[in-house]
């Protein structure tokens, strides 16, 4: 019996992940059609996108390139908006599956509009769980959501935990590569600039979450996300390096098993996890080739090596607003080190300033969240001018 095909909304589509899913798509285009694709500011890849998926909607969040893409898709059925509030309304189409892979905090909005249509809602903006994890988590309780993970690690943890006997286990090990500069001292990442920071080795992604790789501030917040995503209190998240990216999280039960999900470091793997789940799809991406016999090496984090890590773990055990003022200064850091305003050593600096200053009330809503958020940037933007 043919099934009809999933429909689908891709927020963030001109993106790393977006990208990854939008080739996925492509490798299957029996299986999925596609309502709406949005950017912020990628014109030119957005309309090539919609008009090769033959999407109904492409979003532009910058209002001032609107002429530009209703040029660009002009001959076509395809309609072009633009705005946040367009964004927003995207995402709330009905739809099978939306792929939530807006970068940062940004991207909270659209999530949560997402999630309240009671969909299938593949998370890759792990802002949204780090700044308003309890909001998200609350609804998707209330409008019976699917929320699956697109980070490999959670996705990773995703399919090998055990629900049913989550009072079994030990901990979850996110795992870390470490980034390009795992052997460098912290005198040596002085000079360290954009350009080497972005150069993954092991993964292809954008350049904000490449820099967050490299100071384990992007680990950091993946710790937080596992906490609201399977209700585990701070103590029972662990890091482990590995560089080869291979082994991307376990799970430990106290009886001493040790699961784990394996897979070539190559987005399109959870991705198609997620688009077919709880049935699979064939990757367009890489996989791994046992037979090749390859290394696997794991060994703990330099905790003063990396101090994200400890600054994540306090500032989630601290709760209420704490996460967003990690996030919200981590954002304005990496932006200033990306533009050449701030040192590479200096982005944790600025973080825990940031932390220290802003005044961590609590959170009672989402409006909360948003004025903590703009608040935290704006004390941020201060160290970061003092420290510069």
């Amino acid at each position: 019996m043919k099934t009809h095909p999933k429909t689908v909304t891709i927020l963030g589509s001109t993106g790393s992940v977006g990208r990854s899913a939008v080739d996925l798509i492509l490798g299957h285009r029996d299986k999925f059609k596609v309502r709406a694709l949005t950017a912020n500011k990628n014109v030119k890849l957005l309309a090539s996108q919609a008009r090769n998926l033959n999407a109904e909607v492409a979003v532009i969040v910058d209002k001032t390139l609107y002429g530009d893409l209703k040029e660009a898709l002009k001959g076509t059925s395809i309609r072009a908006e633009a705005g946040h509030e367009a964004i927003v309304s995207a995402a709330g189409l009905p739809v099978d599956w939306v792929l939530a892979a807006i970068v940062g905090a940004a991207g909270i909005e659209s999530t949560l509009e997402a999630i309240k249509q009671g969909t299938t809602v593949a998370l890759a903006n792990k802002e949204s769980l780090v700044c308003a994890g309890p909001f998200m988590m609350e609804e998707v309780r209330k409008h019976g959501t699917t929320l699956l993970p697109v980070d490999s690690e959670h996705n990773a943890i995703f399919q090998v935990i055990n629900a049913e006997q989550h009072a079994q286990i030990k901990r979850v090990v996110l795992t870390a590569s470490g980034g390009p500069f795992l052997r460098r001292t912290r005198d040596e990442l002085q000079n360290v600039t954009p350009e080497q920071a972005i150069k993954h080795p092991t993964w292809s992604m954008g350049s904000k979450i490449s820099v967050d790789c490299a100071t384990m501030m992007n680990k950091s917040l993946e710790i937080m996300e596992a906490s609201y995503l399977f209700q585990l209190e701070s103590e029972k998240i662990d890091v482990l390096i590995h560089p080869q990216s291979i082994v991307h999280s376990m799970v430990e039960y106290i009886d001493g098993s040790v699961l784990s999900q394996m897979g070539a470091p190559d987005m399109r793997t959870p991705l198609a996890h997620t688009m077919a789940w709880p049935e699979r799809i064939k990757t367009t991406g890489d996989t791994l080739n046992l037979s090749k016999g390859f290394g696997l090496s794991f060994e703990p984090v330099d905790m003063e090596r990396f101090p994200a890590l400890k600054m994540a773990q306090q500032a989630l055990q601290a709760g209420s607003g704490a996460p967003v003022v990690f996030n919200a200064a981590n954002e304005v850091a990496v932006e200033a080190f990306l533009s050449h305003r701030l040192n590479f050593s200096e982005i944790e600096r600025v973080v825990e300033e940031t932390l220290q200053i802003a005044p961590i009330q609590s959170i009672s809503s989402l409006q909360d969240v948003f004025q903590l958020d703009l608040d935290a940037r704006c004390i941020a933007e201060k160290v970061v001018a003092v420290v510069d």
